[in-house]
């Protein structure tokens, strides 16, 4: 009976580690049913052996885990790709499928098809540019999104400049020029991101906005959250505790803000994500580095930066992914607005709050602080208000400074969560980083 005991405050103790370390378990599948276990037959009683029992029994499942169906195509344009259950699986993929320079000497349409590829990672749906799409889209969509025009015109609204984030053009674009080893290293740094966030990919397409009528919205899964502190009497060696009953989430205040003071203002036109990165990395570790030098992480050109890069230095350079686990990439197409705001509640307003890297298209329709219409953009999610239904974000562009017949506009802003999404949708990427 001691022997038992040990046995299970061991794996007691083992489980409260695993519990304390959200970013090594990443690494592994955390759904133990992602694959069909083998099916272990109970022993027949015409073969079974006559000899006594041996000391150690023989454990048989009683049932096997059920595993869903691959979600079929939609469409005759729609070919799913192979499931990828681990990450050499998925570089194999990647590798594979990676086009060869002469296949990439064709329309910019064309090129988009080869260069935007799209993953099975386990359950999750990941595609090169996009990020985690609910479903994977065909061919055609994806050459419209590099060839239709970034901003419908308006009338009576003036386009101004480029703000800076990376048209599908320019990412299809700098893509196909690099070289083909240089272009996997950068596809297989951009999925390696994607598998180690499957599992918040996964949470974020289960949640369900809570209804206007709930006062507590649910929790997002796969965000790490600290291990409950246990304040009873602790467990003796003869009556071994059981499993901890689960205990209720604690409810989300109805507004928060952070990074109170660490806004920041593009020193070029076309500088929105190195201002938008100085922001959260000053706010991060109390180092105000230059936007310069942020360009240079990120690869900025005069064609913008891309938000793949955006996330990938969150998770490199800052601790914000220690708070609200590995920064993804993740398309809101087909969000309402209510589970916009819901999503940025669950990631600024829970016990460790981090900032959200918003993706959109700047016009004044959305921001009504504008005095002209400029192009896709990156902002700062840092906070919002559930009773006024905003979104509250550290805007970096200045109108004026660019423009002597502009607003003054850059600084913090409430935005309807409506507005910010319908922005977001705008973009043809139509993705946030969190």
């Amino acid at each position: 009976m001691p022997t038992a005991t040990r046995g299970a405050a061991a794996l007691i103790l083992l489980g409260a580690l695993l519990a304390q370390a959200p970013l090594a378990a990443a690494y592994q599948p955390n759904d133990p049913g992602y694959r069909s276990a083998p099916v272990v037959s109970p022993p027949d009683p015409s073969t079974a052996p006559t000899s006594a029992p041996t000391a150690v029994p023989t454990v048989v499942p009683t049932s096997t885990p059920s595993v869903p169906p691959d979600p079929q195509p939609t469409s005759v344009d729609d070919k799913y790709p192979p499931v990828a259950h681990s990450w050499s699986e998925l570089a194999q993929q990647v590798e594979q499928t990676s086009p060869s320079d002469p296949m990439l000497r064709v329309s910019t349409a064309e090129q988009a098809a080869q260069v935007m590829r799209c993953f099975k990672l386990e359950e999750e749906n990941y595609c090169l540019g996009l990020g985690f799409v609910d479903q994977i889209p065909t061919g055609a969509q994806i050459s419209a999104a590099v060839t239709s025009p970034e901003v419908a015109e308006e009338v009576g609204v003036e386009q101004d400049i480029d703000t800076g984030d990376q048209s599908p053009v320019a990412f299809v674009s700098q893509r196909a020029a690099m070289p083909k080893g240089l272009r996997i290293a950068a596809e297989l740094d951009e999925m390696q991101t994607a598998w180690d966030g499957r599992d918040k990919a996964r949470a974020l397409r289960l949640f369900d906005a809570p209804s206007a009528t709930t006062a507590t919205p649910p929790t997002i899964p796969a965000t790490p959250t600290a291990p409950p502190t246990t304040t009873g009497p602790t467990p003796t060696r003869s009556t071994p505790s059981g499993p901890a009953s689960p205990t209720a989430p604690k409810p989300l205040p109805s507004s928060a803000y952070i990074m109170n003071g660490y806004q920041t203002s593009q020193d070029k036109g076309y500088w929105c994500g190195p201002a938008t990165f100085q922001s959260i990395d000053w706010a991060d570790d109390q180092q105000k580095d230059t936007q310069a030098s942020w360009a240079k992480d990120l690869g900025s050109t005069t064609s913008g930066t891309g938000i793949s890069a955006m996330v990938e230095q969150t998770n490199l350079k800052t601790k914000w992914d220690l708070a609200a686990g590995t920064y993804i990439v993740q398309s809101v197409k087909g969000w309402t607005a209510q589970k916009f705001l819901a999503v940025h509640q669950r990631h600024l307003g829970d016990a460790a709050p981090a900032p959200v890297i918003e993706h959109v298209q700047l016009l004044k329709r959305y921001f009504p602080y504008l005095a002209f219409n400029h192009s896709g953009h990156y902002q700062v999610g840092r906070g919002y208000d559930m009773n006024k239904g905003t979104i509250g974000i550290f805007e970096v562009f200045n109108e004026r400074r660019f423009n002597s017949r502009g607003n003054t506009t850059n600084g913090p802003k409430n935005i309807p969560a409506s507005a910010m999404l319908n922005a977001t949708l705008a973009n043809s990427f139509k993705n946030i980083g969190l």
